[in-house]
Formats: C-alpha cells, structure tokens, sequence
C-alpha cells in the first residue's frame, strides 16, 4: 500500500513540477506577440482563413506547436513561415507567448 501512495505522490510531483515549468507569463507574452498579430490578428483572431485564431487555444498545444515548429518537425501549410518565426524564439519567449494567447477569451 505504502508503494502505490509513494507512486502517486512522486507522479504529483513530477506533473506539478512540469505545469509549473512551462507555465509562461502572459503579460511578457503580449510584449512578445507582435510579430504574431501580423498573421493570426492583434486581438489572437486571424482575417485570413489560412492563419488559425490563436485566442483561448489551450496553452500546452500552443507550446508543443512552436516547439515543433522551431524543431522544424512539422509539415504544411506555413510551416516554412513559423519555422522562421519559431526559430528567433526561446523557450521562455515560447511560453510566454503561449500563455498569452491561451489567457484570451
């Protein structure tokens, strides 16, 4: 019984350290977006069918995209466009971003 709390408490752990991680700070973040607001709108909705809305998008999608992007592990549509984008950017940027756009409802 002891081994089964231990492996939830060190799961907790693990995840709740990871959330806080990559958690960004979503007012950096509007700082940060500017170059983003030329495709997918100042407000995180895009005018263009091609570009998504980003506003609300849930924020650890919105991570993992850029990460993949910035990794040059996704295909597509403008993937050459946010390769060049993503590539500028850091991990704290990334998040910060992210954390941007996900706070908008």
């Amino acid at each position: 019984m002891k081994h089964i709390a231990y492996t939830f408490l060190g799961l907790a752990a693990l995840f709740g350290t990871n959330a806080a991680i990559a958690a960004g700070d979503a007012a950096a973040g509007q700082a940060k977006s500017a170059s983003c607001a030329a495709c997918h709108g100042a407000d995180g909705i895009a005018t263009v069918p091609t570009y998504p809305s980003l506003a609300g998008q849930n924020e650890a999608y919105l991570v993992s995209s850029m990460q993949a992007y910035k990794q040059k592990q996704r295909q597509g549509g403008m993937a050459a466009i946010m390769e060049m984008q993503a590539a500028n950017l850091s991990d704290e940027d990334i998040a910060d971003i992210s954390a941007y756009y996900a706070s908008m409802k």
